[in-house]
């Protein structure tokens, strides 16, 4: 292979990445428990946090680490939904040949 056609191929994996990375950050998972909504966007970051005025209930109550489990297990259960479905994401692109030469077809 010469040098214009390694050229070309990492031009085109470049592209195919850029594709793929663009469909993972469209993935949004939603996951909610005790008044605390969290979505997670497929590249594991935090789209949104929404929390009923209910579930402020706990910290004036006096029982702030409470509200601070019920957080952390709702980021991390809306973290987890993210990363299943971008991992199911992934793996429907490449049966489906989205992946290109990236993954070696």
């Amino acid at each position: 292979m010469g040098m214009f056609d390694q050229i070309k191929e990492a031009m085109q994996m470049r592209s195919e990445a850029k594709r793929i990375q663009n469909e993972i950050q469209k993935i949004k998972a939603e996951y909610s428990n005790g008044g605390i909504t969290v979505i997670a966007k497929g590249d594991m970051t935090i789209d949104k946090i929404a929390i009923t005025p209910e579930a402020y209930e706990e910290v004036k109550a006096g029982k702030p680490q409470r509200f601070e489990t019920m957080l952390f297990n709702v980021v991390n259960g809306a973290l987890k939904k993210a990363k299943d479905a971008t991992q199911a994401e992934m793996q429907k692109m490449m049966q489906a040949g989205g992946a290109g030469g990236l993954f070696g077809k």
